[in-house]
């Protein structure tokens, strides 16, 4: 069983992806902003390089999933990055939507990230890639659940919005 909540109910009950309002079917949603979208699960954060692997991505994912027990409601990554096959080809896999993450939502979250890099600092302008992308993604209210984990050319993290997991659709 995943995490639980201190009354003993599961802190992450619903994989499901929800807009918070209508998209058309063909829509575009891996750049739409943050705050027009609200998971309900897990969020994956992913940051990678150019040269990595869909297999990499995919098992640092499973990894990080199994570590804390919870099921996935989508990834997020950089939206310069989103197009990137790699990346979808993981979210295709896994059936989940990929969201772009813009690097103003990246940073408007950075208070909140708990790993640093100096090289990611530099570059990107938070302290973690896959933490910050996990954290806009996930929307307002999101905590981190499981902080960077790394593999040689990749990075993933979690994050839930708690208060809004266990809510009926």
């Amino acid at each position: 069983m995943g995490p639980v909540r201190a009354s003993g109910k599961p802190i992450c009950d619903r994989p499901a992806f929800q807009e918070t309002e209508p998209v058309a079917p063909d829509a575009d949603t891996r750049t739409r902003p943050a705050r027009e979208r609200t998971p309900r699960g897990c969020v994956a954060g992913i940051g990678f390089r150019h040269a990595t692997s869909a297999d990499e991505i995919l098992a640092l994912v499973r990894l990080a999933l199994a570590t804390r027990g919870v099921p996935l409601g989508c990834l997020a990554t950089p939206a310069d990055r989103a197009d990137e096959p790699a990346i979808r080809a993981v979210a295709a896999t896994l059936g989940v939507p990929l969201l772009g993450i813009s690097a103003e939502a990246m940073i408007a979250v950075d208070d909140r990230i708990v790993t640093r890099s100096a090289r990611i600092a530099a570059t990107r302008g938070v302290g973690s890639v896959a933490e910050a992308a996990a954290l806009a993604g996930a929307g307002v209210g999101a905590d981190l659940i499981l902080p960077r984990i790394a593999s040689a050319g990749a990075t993933c993290a979690l994050a839930l919005r708690l208060e809004s997991v266990t809510q009926a659709p």
